[in-house]
């Protein structure tokens, strides 16, 4: 094994691994746990995110590997830009060209999404779905150009729908920005066959705020966030809490600030009665308190 200065240390492991006994069965679960522990501390020294070991590609890595044997090497950097890379181009044209012919029977969606990265670059993104999954086609610098109707109608159409032939294109799906209604209304004046339809996930978000601006539900809201900012502000009322609801938050967070608060409403009545319990025994230990002092 080679350490992070690039010195050769002695496997310890591996050799107390090959000279266990005969029980083959608990052999492989020892050696197992060693595979484990080197793709453990692969993940911590580089900060790979944890979910990305439930990942499919990894684990055919893992069974290639195996299958080769001892001595097998990773790719070097170079082999990693050029000659790795544009196999893998090929590889996923040759798995777009299995998805056309579901889109020539029952045609596909097209979704469009933009959105700006920690240093304000915008980028725009075209995914094409259909029955059997959805591909990424094109992503598209934006930071000089501005995000009106025409742009992102000429980037849709030009692009995107012209390529994949105008047959085949069921809808676009986008937000309800004021620049992509007026996208859709371009849209349909050219293409007439092809809906725009909006994300429902937006629409609901969209509804969600709405309601959240009413009195009653502003008044509701502002409540239940005063009652938890104390709760997780103090560390004993927190402690307390999750005591009395068996290990659970309160706060719900969702995709959005607004599905967010009402998750927690949701999960405020669920767990009300917790709560209840956890006032009263709260009133009982106060009054043993003052009863010890006096």
């Amino acid at each position: 094994m080679v350490n992070v200065d690039g010195k050769r240390e002695e496997d310890e492991k591996v050799i107390e691994v090959e000279g266990m006994g005969a029980n083959k069965s608990a052999r492989m679960l020892e050696i197992l746990h060693v595979v484990h522990q080197y793709v453990a501390r692969w993940v911590y020294s580089h900060g790979i995110p944890f979910n990305a070991i439930a990942n499919d590609d990894l684990r055919r890595m893992l069974e290639v590997a195996g299958q080769f044997g001892p001595g097998v090497t990773p790719p070097s950097q170079y082999q990693l830009r050029e000659p790795l890379l544009k196999e893998e181009v090929v590889r996923m044209k040759g798995l777009m060209e299995e998805q056309e012919d579901e889109w020539r029977v029952n045609g596909c969606s097209v979704t469009t999404d933009s959105w700006s990265d920690r240093k304000r670059r915008s980028i725009m993104n075209l995914c094409i779905n259909c029955k059997e999954g959805t591909m990424f086609l094109s992503s598209k610098d934006c930071f000089d150009d501005s995000h009106t109707g025409e742009y992102i109608f000429a980037y849709v159409n030009e692009y995107c729908i012209k390529n994949l032939g105008g047959d085949h294109v069921v809808q676009v799906v986008t937000n309800n920005a004021t620049n992509n209604i007026t996208a859709a209304k371009l849209l349909k004046e050219v293409r007439p066959t092809i809906f725009w339809t909006f994300c429902a996930t937006h629409t609901i978000n969209l509804m969600v705020e709405g309601i959240s601006k009413l009195a009653m539900s502003d008044e509701i809201v502002k409540m239940a966030k005063v009652f938890t900012i104390f709760i997780y502000a103090h560390h004993q009322t927190l402690s307390m809490m999750r005591s009395f609801t068996k290990k659970r938050d309160i706060v719900r967070p969702g995709i959005t600030r607004f599905a967010s608060a009402f998750l927690t409403l949701k999960s405020l009545v669920e767990k009300e009665e917790n709560l209840k319990v956890k006032r009263k025994k709260k009133k009982k230990l106060s009054k043993a308190t003052t009863m010890v002092v006096l």
